[in-house]
């Protein structure tokens, strides 16, 4: 700067000098030509000091210009301007290598997520409200068997219903879609979000075709219902064909003793007892092949745990067990139908009872609040011996059991019914600490 102000001063200097010459020699009306050549001065100075005084304007200009067209590739010079210009000058270079560098790290980081987005396994296209597609990645392509779309409603040849569903579904909603196309099935589960973005809004939405996750689970929960069937069945079937050879070879004896007609009678009244059995077996299986619809009213949460703990009282009381029971808040209501829900809770709470028996200080907890996903929740909470680990994979098979007197349908009776209220049933359980069954439903 200090270069600066000497020209500055030089000039103003001059400039004033010129007019007082000027003014001299125009008083003693000298010399026309004298005074043409410093009227030319003070033009030439004044000219001189504009051009100085706008450098800076020149400098900031050029530097906004550059902002306004993302042209970060000028730099800028002062020489001959001093150190408060060479100063401006270091800090405009540097702003703009700032900008450089952000601009570099926004475009890496662009193609970092366009890169991710592409590979994903998942289906993700992003439209707009009108259907005009922005994005749409290499899953989603080969999910529908095309190179590029422009438009949503281009779908509709695969499936019309399809479309709908992706132009209406709501952002923070799920929906699964199910179609054939071209002799495939498509099972997708669709999740939509939203955000705006320059004045326009964007859906975003991923599809996942589920189709083989659930062949496969359902192939795999065929499988353990098959084993549990064949244990159960065999268990009856094996004693009551040995007894029926063993019998046969006694009926056939030219004469029966006493003893042999005991032993006649007590194969009889086993394979009777074997036979009740297959038949409560197969009375259990239509229990949890044929529940009874619904019937969904408003109820109060804490009437219901009143009626339980009326119904469980005196089971609790003869086993020495605290039972606790909380609702928060008091007022909570559920739509639901009391009479399913009391059954799935009597026999939670029936497990429980088993699981607390061998512990000193027993204690059930029976308690309702607003989960942390803002939907209410049931928990039934033990501190009894816990759920062994291998077992806990299993607890929701129909008709597997770890009791001796146990039908192994509870559980899965209680999983039905939790999905006729569009809710579900989770449990957590460690070894030795407790176990707590949760019940979820949905407003």
């Amino acid at each position: 700067m200090k270069n600066f102000r000497i020209r500055i001063l030089i000039r103003v200097s001059l400039l004033v000098a010129a007019i007082f010459l000027l003014s001299y020699f125009l008083y003693r009306q000298t010399t026309f030509l004298v005074e043409v050549i410093l009227l030319a001065l003070i033009i030439y100075q004044v000219y001189a000091l504009i051009k100085d005084s706008e450098s800076v304007v020149k400098i900031m200009t050029r530097f906004f210009d550059s902002i306004r067209y993302s042209d970060f590739t000028q730099t800028s010079t002062s020489r001959g301007l001093g150190s408060a210009f060479d100063e401006l000058n270091k800090s405009y270079n540097e702003v703009m290598n700032e900008f450089i560098k952000a601009r570099k790290e926004k475009e890496e980081n662009y193609r970092y997520m366009q890169t991710i987005v592409q590979h994903i396994g998942i289906g993700l296209i992003s439209f707009f409200p009108d259907g005009e597609v922005n994005l749409i990645n290499n899953a989603a392509k080969k999910l529908f068997r095309i190179n590029s779309l422009r438009n949503i409603t281009t779908l509709e040849n695969i499936n019309k219903k399809l479309v709908d569903e992706l132009l209406s579904i709501k952002a923070g909603r799920k929906s699964l879609i199910k179609f054939v196309y071209n002799n495939d099935f498509y099972q997708l589960m669709l999740f939509a979000t939203e955000f705006k973005m320059n004045e326009k809004i964007y859906k975003f939405v991923s599809i996942q075709n589920i189709m083989s996750e659930l062949e496969e689970k359902e192939m795999e929960a065929w499988q353990k219902l098959i084993s549990v069937l064949t244990h159960e069945i065999m268990n009856s079937i094996t004693p009551i064909s040995s007894i029926s050879q063993t019998l046969n070879g006694l009926v056939n004896q030219k004469e029966l003793s006493e003893e042999t007609l005991d032993d006649i009678k007590i194969g009889m009244e086993t394979i009777h007892r074997r036979s009740e059995g297959l038949i409560e077996f197969v009375n259990n299986y239509r229990s949890i092949s044929k529940i009874p619809v619904a019937n969904f009213s408003i109820v109060q949460v804490e009437n219901l745990f009143a009626n339980i703990s009326m119904l469980m009282e005196k089971q609790l009381k003869e086993k020495g067990i605290e039972f606790r029971i909380s609702v928060e808040p008091q007022t909570l209501e559920l739509t639901l139908d009391q009479k399913l829900i009391e059954q799935v809770l009597i026999n939670l709470l029936l497990n429980a009872i088993d699981a607390v028996k061998e512990k000193d200080n027993p204690v059930i907890e029976l308690n309702a609040n607003m989960g942390e996903r803002g939907c209410p929740v049931i928990n039934v909470k033990d501190n009894g011996i816990g759920i062994l680990e291998e077992v806990q994979e299993k607890i929701f098979i129909p008709f597997f059991t770890t009791k001796s007197n146990g039908s192994g349908i509870g559980l899965s009776l209680a999983k039905q019914i939790m999905k006729q209220h569009s809710g579900n049933i989770r449990f957590v359980s460690n070894p030795d600490e407790g176990t707590t069954f949760t019940l979820y439903f949905n407003m």
